[in-house]
């Protein structure tokens, strides 16, 4: 099923020591192009960052911004475990009831091993809790490129079974052409009073039926018609199939429109290359 390059998410999530917030961008481009915004601190992240996306993505370019959210908690320089000093406090006063002692200094509990600490976090558990949540952002990404992949889909089958029903329009027509041509043919020899045998109008007739001859034409844009649809159904990157398809397909309608004798099938050609370009320009956004 055809995948489109166009597609957004975006996934927030909170951890102990704050939050992480992952936007990612993807439009039409040749090849895949990966581009990234985040801070300095969490540049090591881009080479497996990289990884991942070839694994998902063959073709777009995508934008990856990463922004992180420390916590009031974790930003203090300090941290006092009150539990701990409290449990100091109450030692020292069971033990000034042994004899005379003075009043307890905050500052001589504070000194004591485990009541202050400095926080600090982990840079290494910011980098694994990053990566964790990127695997489902990027498969929100491709979710979204699926959707919208699904109804580029339906748009190229409504035109595919316009391009159909303009070849059956013609192959109906072509008898009927050639007939009015053999008698326009007759109708001027008649008026100009030119007098050719039989053999000679059945040869003109002859070398204007080959001229006017669309089958081979018409077939190919059957053919080609049935291979997109084949190709739609595939599972890998499809884009660049698509436009040599539509490359064909316009191949046939020129080629249907140089040989046309008559405005209808002058008409039917110039349908054709429209359906055609309105493909054309959806193709381009698909992987």
């Amino acid at each position: 099923m055809p995948r489109s390059m166009t597609g957004f998410s975006r996934s927030e999530q909170q951890y102990s020591w704050g939050s992480l917030t992952w936007e990612l961008r993807s439009v039409n481009h040749r090849y895949l192009e990966t581009n990234f915004r985040m801070s300095e601190g969490l540049r090591i992240l881009e080479q497996p960052l990289r990884d991942i996306v070839r694994k998902k993505l063959s073709r777009g370019k995508l934008d990856i911004s990463l922004h992180f959210n420390i916590t009031d908690k974790t930003t203090q320089g300090i941290n006092v475990d009150k539990t701990l000093a409290a449990q100091v406090m109450q030692a020292a006063e069971a033990i000034s009831t042994l004899g005379q002692c003075s009043a307890i200094n905050p500052l001589e509990v504070l000194k004591w091993p485990g009541v202050l600490s400095e926080s600090s976090i982990d840079p290494e558990q910011i980098q694994q809790d990053a990566l964790a949540q990127f695997g489902p952002t990027i498969d929100q990404l491709l979710e979204a490129r699926q959707r919208e992949g699904t109804e580029l889909g339906n748009f190229i089958e409504q035109r595919l079974q316009a391009i159909s029903e303009q070849v059956v329009i013609v192959r109906k027509l072509m008898p009927t052409i050639l007939q009015a041509q053999r008698e326009k043919l007759q109708e001027r020899l008649s008026v100009l009073q030119v007098e050719l045998d039989n053999d000679r109008i059945e040869q003109e007739i002859v070398l204007l039926a080959q001229k006017a001859d669309v089958d081979e034409e018409l077939d190919r844009l059957d053919t080609h018609v049935t291979e997109v649809r084949h190709t739609l159904q595939q599972k890998n990157a499809i884009g660049r199939r698509l436009d040599f398809l539509m490359q064909e397909l316009n191949r046939e309608a020129n080629t249907l429109s140089s040989k046309s004798i008559v405005t209808d099938t002058t008409a039917a050609a110039v349908e054709l290359k429209v359906l055609i370009e309105q493909m054309r320009e959806q193709i381009q956004n698909i992987e």
